[in-house]
C-alpha cells in the first residue's frame, strides 16, 4: 500500500512540474512577443529630475529589459527551460543575422522580470569563452609573473615601483581616497537598505548581460581568463587608463563614483557578512589595480604641472599599467573559485 501511494506522489509531482513548466513557457512566449513589439521599452530621460529611488527603479528596469536589436530573429518554438534561485529561465535560441545567441526570460514568482538577447559568449568574445581560454591564461599570466623576476619585464617592473616610491605621497593618497569612496558607499548603505538593494540590483543586472556564466562551464580557470579580460579591457584600459590620458582627473572622478556604487552594492548592510568577507580579496585587489592607474593619470598631470613634459608623464602612467595587471590577474583567480559553485 505504501508503495502505492508513493508512486502516485511521484506521478502527481510529475505533471505537476510538467504543467508548471508549460505555464512559464507560455509566460515567457508572451514576455517576449511584448518586448519584440516594444511593451517594456524604458525612455531612460523620464527618470530625469525624478526622486533617486523612482530614477533607479527605471534604470534596473532599462537594464532588465535592454530593447532588442534590430533584426533579432527569436525561435519561439524550441524553449529550454531551467530553475534558478528564486524562479525559472526560458532560453530561445535567436540570432542577428549571422551572430547566434539566445533570447533569455526571467521569471520570478510568477511574474516576468526580465527580457534580454544575449548573443553566444555574451558581451565576451568568442575565443575568451572557449575550452582553452583557461589554461592559456593560466600559462600567459604565470610567465608574465616570472617575467617580472626574471625576464624582459624585470627592468618595467622596478621602474614601475621606482615611479611609485618616488611619488610615495600621491601614491599613498591616491590609494587612500579612492578605499575611501568605497566605505562611504558601504556605511551610506545603512542608512537607506533599500536604496542599496536597488543599486545592486541595477549592478547586478548589467553584470548579468556580460555573459560571464558562459565560462562557468569551462571551470574556474575558464572563468578566471573571462573575469580578468572583462577587466582588464573595460575596467582598466576603457575606464581608467583611457580617461587617465586627460591628466588624470575623469578617471578620478569615474572611479570615486564606481567605487561610492560598488561599495553600496557590496555593502555588509545588504550582503551577509560572510559573504562580504570572503569577497573582501577581490575588492581590494581590483580596487588597488584601478587605482594604480589612476595613480599614473595624476602622475601625468603632476609632471606637466611641473613642466617636465608630457611624456615623462606619459612614461609613469604605463608603467602603473604593470603593476595593476598583476593584481588583476591574480584577482580573477581568486574570484573565480569563490564564485565556481
Amino acid at each position: 500500500m505504501a508503495l502505492v501511494v508513493r508512486r502516485l506522489l511521484l506521478v502527481l509531482a510529475l505533471f505537476s512540474a510538467l504543467g508548471f513548466a508549460q505555464g512559464s513557457v507560455e509566460r515567457a512566449r508572451a514576455a517576449v512577443e511584448a518586448w519584440l513589439s516594444g511593451e517594456y521599452r524604458v525612455d531612460p530621460m523620464s527618470a530625469v529630475a525624478r526622486d533617486p529611488k523612482e530614477a533607479l527603479k527605471l534604470l534596473e528596469r532599462a537594464v532588465r529589459f535592454p530593447p532588442p536589436p534590430a533584426g533579432l530573429e527569436v525561435n519561439l518554438g524550441a524553449p529550454q527551460v531551467e530553475a534558478r534561485g528564486p524562479g525559472v529561465v526560458v532560453r530561445y535560441p535567436a540570432a542577428v543575422g549571422e551572430r547566434t545567441g539566445e533570447v533569455i526570460v526571467e521569471l520570478r514568482g510568477g511574474e516576468v522580470w526580465g527580457v534580454r538577447w544575449q548573443p553566444e559568449g555574451g558581451l565576451l568574445p568568442p575565443w575568451v569563452v572557449a575550452p582553452f581560454s583557461g589554461p592559456v591564461f593560466l600559462g600567459v599570466g604565470l610567465l608574465l609573473v616570472l617575467a617580472l623576476f626574471r625576464g624582459g619585464l624585470r627592468r618595467a617592473w622596478r621602474a614601475a615601483l621606482e615611479a611609485i616610491r618616488a611619488r610615495g605621497r600621491l601614491f599613498f593618497w591616491t590609494q587612500v581616497g579612492l578605499y575611501a569612496a568605497f566605505a562611504l558607499g558601504a556605511a551610506g548603505a545603512y542608512a537607506d537598505p533599500e536604496l542599496a538593494r536597488l543599486v545592486q540590483r541595477v549592478v547586478g543586472a548589467g553584470i548579468g548581460q556580460i555573459g560571464i556564466e558562459a565560462a562557468l562551464a569551462h571551470g574556474p580557470l575558464g572563468l578566471a581568463a573571462a573575469i580578468f579580460y572583462w577587466n582588464f579591457t573595460r575596467g582598466l584600459l576603457l575606464t581608467t587608463a583611457l580617461p587617465a590620458l586627460l591628466f588624470g582627473l575623469p578617471a578620478l572622478v569615474i572611479n570615486l563614483l564606481r567605487y561610492y556604487l560598488l561599495g553600496f552594492a557590496l555593502s555588509p548592510a545588504v550582503v551577509p557578512v560572510d559573504r562580504f568577507l570572503l569577497h573582501l580579496p577581490v575588492i581590494v585587489l581590483e580596487l588597488g589595480a584601478y587605482n594604480t592607474a589612476v595613480f599614473g593619470g595624476l602622475a601625468l598631470l603632476g609632471e606637466v604641472l611641473a613642466g617636465r613634459g608630457w611624456r615623462r608623464g606619459l612614461r609613469v602612467l604605463g608603467l602603473s599599467l604593470v603593476p595593476a595587471t598583476v593584481l588583476l590577474f591574480f584577482a580573477a583567480l581568486y574570484e573565480a573559485f569563490e564564485l565556481m559553485p
